[in-house]
Order: structure tokens, then C-alpha cells, then sequence
């Protein structure tokens, strides 16, 4: 069963969007929001990082993090008619909430010292009740998360430290997840799991323009690395919050590409 059409459109673009999806387990929306948009984000972040632009010798960090910004421009990168148009289209209409800032923010600069984050994982999502502080969990249904974004608000060559991300990883991370259940497990405890079950998958970079964005299955298999570059690299990861759970069992069989993914990690699908 392939996933229903959320959204009624006859456009082969939108056909083969989702299908890279489903096979890659992201897609690259470029141009998604305006550069200007992407510029005056980056001026409202370096004002955060205390940094000089200008001065490199003032960057004195591997990786600055930047919690959630508010802002205007933030709100209006989030929000564009392309990108809502995606989320229909991978989520389900009516199947994901706006959002209206973004962030966290791993800002990465040049740095002869090597980050300490830089291990291959999935993004945990929920804190479970009586959890230590940041031991966030993911389960199979992908609670509290839709999608996985990164949104360019800078020029990010390969030389620029691009998240790295093992293509077509999505389906290896369902046969992980199976056995935690409901409750589901830690990050830290998945990583070294999902790390083996993806090993043989080929490797790509999320390089772009600023305004470039990256739509990623929740269980897209990706990591940090160091930055050897010259430039900066400003990214935000916020996730698309669900506005309703996703479901691996639908009597309907209306599932959204992200469903329909799950099931096939798990050979429900073909």
C-alpha cells in the first residue's frame, strides 16, 4: 500500500518528493525561505554568540549552542508556503503544528579542537517521567516528533562541517526501536545501535545555500564533524511537532510518508 495523497495535487514534482523521502529518508528543499530572511537570522545569532563576524580570533569555540529564537525572521523561515505545502505532503494534512520559532542551534566554527558530539545517532524527542535532565527518548511511533529540519543560514560546503547523513539509515531505525515498545529508549542507549544498523549505508552531506532546507525522517541516522573550513556554519534543528500521533495501524491505510516508511523498515510494506 503506498501512502494516500494528502494533499490534492496532480504534480509529478510533489510524486517524486516523496519518493526520495521514502528511499532516502530526506529531501532538500532549496530556497525554501528568502536569503534575506536567512541574512538577518544570522545577524540576530551572532549577536547571540557574543562572537566579531569580522574577527575570527574571537571565535573562541568548536560549537556555540543557541537555544529557541523568536524573532520575526525566524517565524517567516518557518513558515513558508513551500515548506507547509512538504509537511502536507510527508506529514499529512492536519497532521502537523505550525511553528513559529526556531532552534536549537549548533553553531559550528573553525576550530583546531574536536567537538565532543560528533557520534552517528537519531534525535531523541520526549523526556519520560522521572528521566535525568536532556536522557531524551524516541520510540517507534516517533513521539513528540513529525520531522527532523535543518534549515541553512549560511553557505555550508563539505568543507563547512555539513551534518553527516547515512542515506536511506531511516529504514534501518524501526527493528531498533521495535523491541523498547511504547516507552521506547535513550538516545545515548540507541546510538551505538542504530550506528551498527546503518553502517553500510552511503554517506551524504547536508551542504546548501542559506534558505536551503533539509525535511528528514525522524530516524534518519546522522552525526556532527569537526569544522576544518574557513566559514561559519549557522543551522538550526528544530523538529515539526505532530498534531496528532502517528499510527502504524491505520484501518484506513491513510498513512503519510513518514508511517508508510516505519512499516517499511519493519517489511509491513514493500
Amino acid at each position: 500500500m503506498r501512502p494516500s495523497r494528502p494533499v490534492p495535487h496532480d504534480d509529478p514534482m510533489d510524486d517524486e518528493l516523496v519518493e526520495r523521502f521514502l528511499g532516502d529518508g530526506f529531501v532538500r528543499i532549496e530556497g525554501a525561505f528568502p536569503p534575506r530572511v536567512a541574512q538577518h537570522c544570522a545577524s540576530l545569532l551572532w549577536r547571540e554568540t557574543g562572537y566579531d563576524p569580522e574577527d575570527p580570533a574571537s571565535w573562541k569555540d568548536p560549537v556555540v549552542w543557541v537555544a529557541g529564537m523568536a524573532q520575526g525572521p525566524f517565524a517567516a523561515a518557518a513558515n513558508s508556503p513551500v515548506l507547509h505545502e512538504a509537511f502536507d505532503l510527508l506529514v499529512g494534512e492536519n497532521r502537523w503544528q505550525p511553528r513559529y520559532s526556531l532552534g536549537s542551534f549548533p553553531l559550528r566554527f573553525p576550530h583546531a579542537e574536536e567537538p565532543d558530539d560528533a557520534g552517528w545517532h537519531i534525535e531523541g524527542s520526549y523526556l519520560p517521567e522521572g528521566a535525568p535532565v536532556g536522557m531524551y527518548h524516541t520510540n517507534l511511533r516517533s513521539r513528540d516528533r513529525a520531522l527532523l529540519m535543518l534549515f541553512l543560514f549560511s553557505e555550508v560546503t563539505e568543507a563547512d562541517a555539513p551534518t553527516r547523513i547515512r542515506v536511506g539509515s531511516h529504514l534501518d531505525v524501526p527493528p531498533v526501536l521495535a523491541p523498547y515498545g511504547e516507552p521506547g529508549a535513550c538516545f545515548l542507549e540507541l546510538g551505538p545501535k542504530v550506528d551498527k544498523a546503518s553502517a553500510h549505508r552511503p554517506l551524504a552531506h547536508a551542504t546548501g545555500s542559506p534558505g536551503d532546507v533539509y525535511l528528514c525522517h525522524p530516524f534518519l541516522v546522522h552525526a556532527a564533524q569537526p569544522h576544518h573550513g574557513g566559514s561559519p556554519r549557522f543551522m538550526a534543528q528544530p523538529p515539526l511537532l505532530p498534531a496528532e500521533p502517528y499510527e502504524l495501524d491505520r484501518p484506513d491505510g491513510d498513512y503519510s510518508a513518514v508511517e508508510f516508511a516505519i512499516r517499511r523498515g519493519l517489511a509491513r510494506e514493500h
